[in-house]
C-alpha cells in the first residue's frame, strides 16, 4: 500500500506557498436497474460550502491564514480520500487530490485531517486502502472513482460503519452509507424535459443507446416526462458505436413516408432527446440532419454528457440544449486552480473539492455543537442540501445526490447558460 502524507491546514499553507512560486471514465454494473424517484423532504436554503468561491485566491489566502479562534481548541478529525494515484488514471488521481488540498486551504480548519489513500485504479487496491484508512481511524472515506473500486471498498466501510461519499456514477451501488455524488443523469433528464415543455417543445422523439446508461436515462425520462405535459412522438434503441445507427435513424425520422409524395413533409417530432456524448452525439446529430431533421427545424435535448466544449462547435447539434451545473462557479475554480497548478483541471476535480469541503463543514459544524464531527447518515442527508462549486446539491434517501442544474445551449460555438440553477431546494418538485 502505497501511504501519503496527512494533509492538515498548517501542511497546505507551507505547501501552497511552494506551489505558488514553482507554477506548480464511468463504469456501470450490469444489474438491470429500473428508475424510481427517491422521497423528497421539504428543504431550507442550503449550507454554502463554498463562500470562498466568491473571492479571489489572493483574499481567500488571507482569510485562511486568519483561522477562526475556536477552531484552535477542536479535537482532531481524521477523513481518507481514495484516489488513483498510481497507474494508467493516476493523472486523474492527482489532479482530484490537487482540488481536495485547495479545499482543504480554503475551507479546512486547524483540527481537519486529509489522508490519501492510493487505490491503484483497481478494486483490490481499493479494498486495501479502504481498509487501511479505516485501520488508521478514518471517520469518513471520499472516494473513490470506479465503480467497481467503490464496490470493493464498500464493503470495507460498511463493516466498519463507516459512511463513504464515493465519485462514481454507478447508481446501483448507492445506499445509507454509501452516497453517490458523481454526475448522475436522472436530474439531468427532470431538468431539460420540463425546461423543453415549458418553452413548446411537446412532440418528443427519444433516441437512446441500447447501453445501461440508455435504458436508465428511458425509464427516468418515462417517469417524467407525462407529468411534464410531453407527449413522446416515439421511442427508438440504437446499437452504439455502430454503422446501423444511420439506418436506425432513417426509420426513426419516418423520411422515406415523409418524401413519398416527392415533397419532404415536415418531421414528426418538435425535439429530439438524444442522451449520447462525444463522437456519438457528433454522430446521431449528423444523420439526424441527413435525414431531414436539422437543429432549426427539430432541436436537440441532451443530458450532461453534453457538457463538454468540443461538441459546442458542431454544426448538428447548434442551439442544442442540456442540463448540468453551472458554469459560473466553476470557471472562478479553474481559474484557482491554474493559478495554483499551471494547468487546467478535469471536469470531475470539482468533485473532489465539493466532497473534502462538504466534509470540512460537517467536521466544524459537528465539533462546535457536540463535540463530534456531524459524518452520521442524518446531517449528510440534510434536506436543505449544500451549495459547492457545482451547485447546490442534495442525498436523498437511498444514497443518490440530487443537484440543482442550470439549462444550457450550444450557441456560437460555445456553452451558454439559458435558465440559471436554482440556488435553493425550496421550489424543487416533491
Amino acid at each position: 500500500m502505497k501511504r501519503f502524507q496527512i494533509l492538515t491546514l498548517a501542511s497546505l499553507l507551507l505547501s501552497a506557498v511552494i506551489l505558488q512560486a514553482c507554477g506548480g471514465g464511468s463504469n456501470y454494473s450490469k444489474t438491470p436497474w429500473q428508475y424510481n424517484e427517491a422521497p423528497r423532504q421539504a428543504a431550507q436554503k442550503p449550507k454554502d460550502i463554498s463562500d470562498l468561491n466568491k473571492i479571489e485566491a489572493s483574499e481567500a489566502t488571507a482569510v485562511v491564514q486568519a483561522p477562526q479562534a475556536s477552531d484552535q481548541n477542536l479535537p482532531p478529525v481524521k477523513v481518507a480520500i481514495l484516489l488513483p494515484l498510481s497507474g494508467k488514471h493516476s493523472a486523474m488521481g492527482e489532479s482530484m487530490l490537487n482540488a481536495a488540498q485547495m479545499a482543504l486551504f480554503e475551507i479546512g480548519h486547524n483540527s481537519f485531517e486529509l489522508t490519501p489513500r492510493d487505490t491503484q485504479g483497481t478494486p483490490s487496491g481499493a479494498r486495501e486502502a479502504a481498509q487501511d484508512a479505516v485501520n488508521s481511524g478514518a471517520q469518513l472515506v471520499l472516494g473513490p472513482l470506479f465503480a467497481e473500486s467503490v464496490k470493493a471498498a464498500k464493503s470495507v466501510t460498511r463493516n466498519a460503519g463507516v459512511n463513504m461519499i464515493a465519485f462514481s456514477t454507478d447508481w446501483t451501488l448507492a445506499d445509507n452509507s454509501t452516497f453517490m455524488m458523481g454526475f448522475l443523469p436522472f436530474d439531468q433528464v427532470n431538468r431539460i424535459i420540463y425546461y423543453a415543455s415549458a418553452n413548446g417543445f411537446n412532440n418528443i422523439g427519444v433516441f437512446a443507446p441500447s447501453t445501461k446508461y440508455g435504458d436508465a436515462v428511458v425509464s427516468a425520462y418515462n417517469n417524467m416526462s407525462a407529468r411534464a405535459g410531453v407527449n413522446t412522438v416515439a421511442s427508438q434503441k440504437f446499437s452504439p458505436n455502430s454503422a446501423s445507427i444511420s439506418t436506425t435513424m432513417r426509420q426513426f425520422a419516418q423520411y422515406d413516408q415523409r418524401n413519398a409524395g416527392g415533397q419532404m413533409a415536415p418531421a414528426p417530432y418538435d425535439a429530439i432527446f438524444m442522451p449520447v456524448g462525444g463522437d456519438e452525439a457528433r454522430m446521431v446529430a449528423s444523420f439526424a440532419s441527413q435525414y431531414d431533421m436539422r437543429p432549426n427545424d427539430v432541436k436537440r435535448l441532451g443530458t450532461g454528457l453534453w457538457d463538454d466544449d468540443s461538441l459546442a462547435s458542431d454544426p448538428a447539434l447548434s442551439r442544442g440544449w442540456f442540463a448540468a451545473p453551472s458554469p459560473k462557479s466553476r470557471s472562478a475554480f479553474e481559474r484557482r486552480y491554474f493559478q495554483t497548478y499551471a494547468v487546467t483541471p478535469p471536469r470531475l476535480a470539482t468533485l473532489a473539492y465539493d466532497a473534502t469541503a462538504l466534509a470540512a463543514v460537517l467536521a466544524r459544524n459537528g465539533l462546535t455543537t457536540n463535540g463530534r464531527p456531524s459524518f452520521d447518515t442524518v446531517s449528510i442527508k440534510n434536506p436543505n442540501g449544500f451549495a459547492g462549486i457545482d451547485g447546490i446539491f442534495r442525498f436523498l434517501e437511498g444514497g443518490l445526490v440530487e443537484r440543482g442544474l442550470a439549462v444550457l445551449e450550444f450557441r456560437n460555438g460555445r456553452i451558454t447558460v439559458l435558465e440559471d440553477a436554482p440556488n435553493t431546494f425550496q421550489q424543487q418538485a416533491m
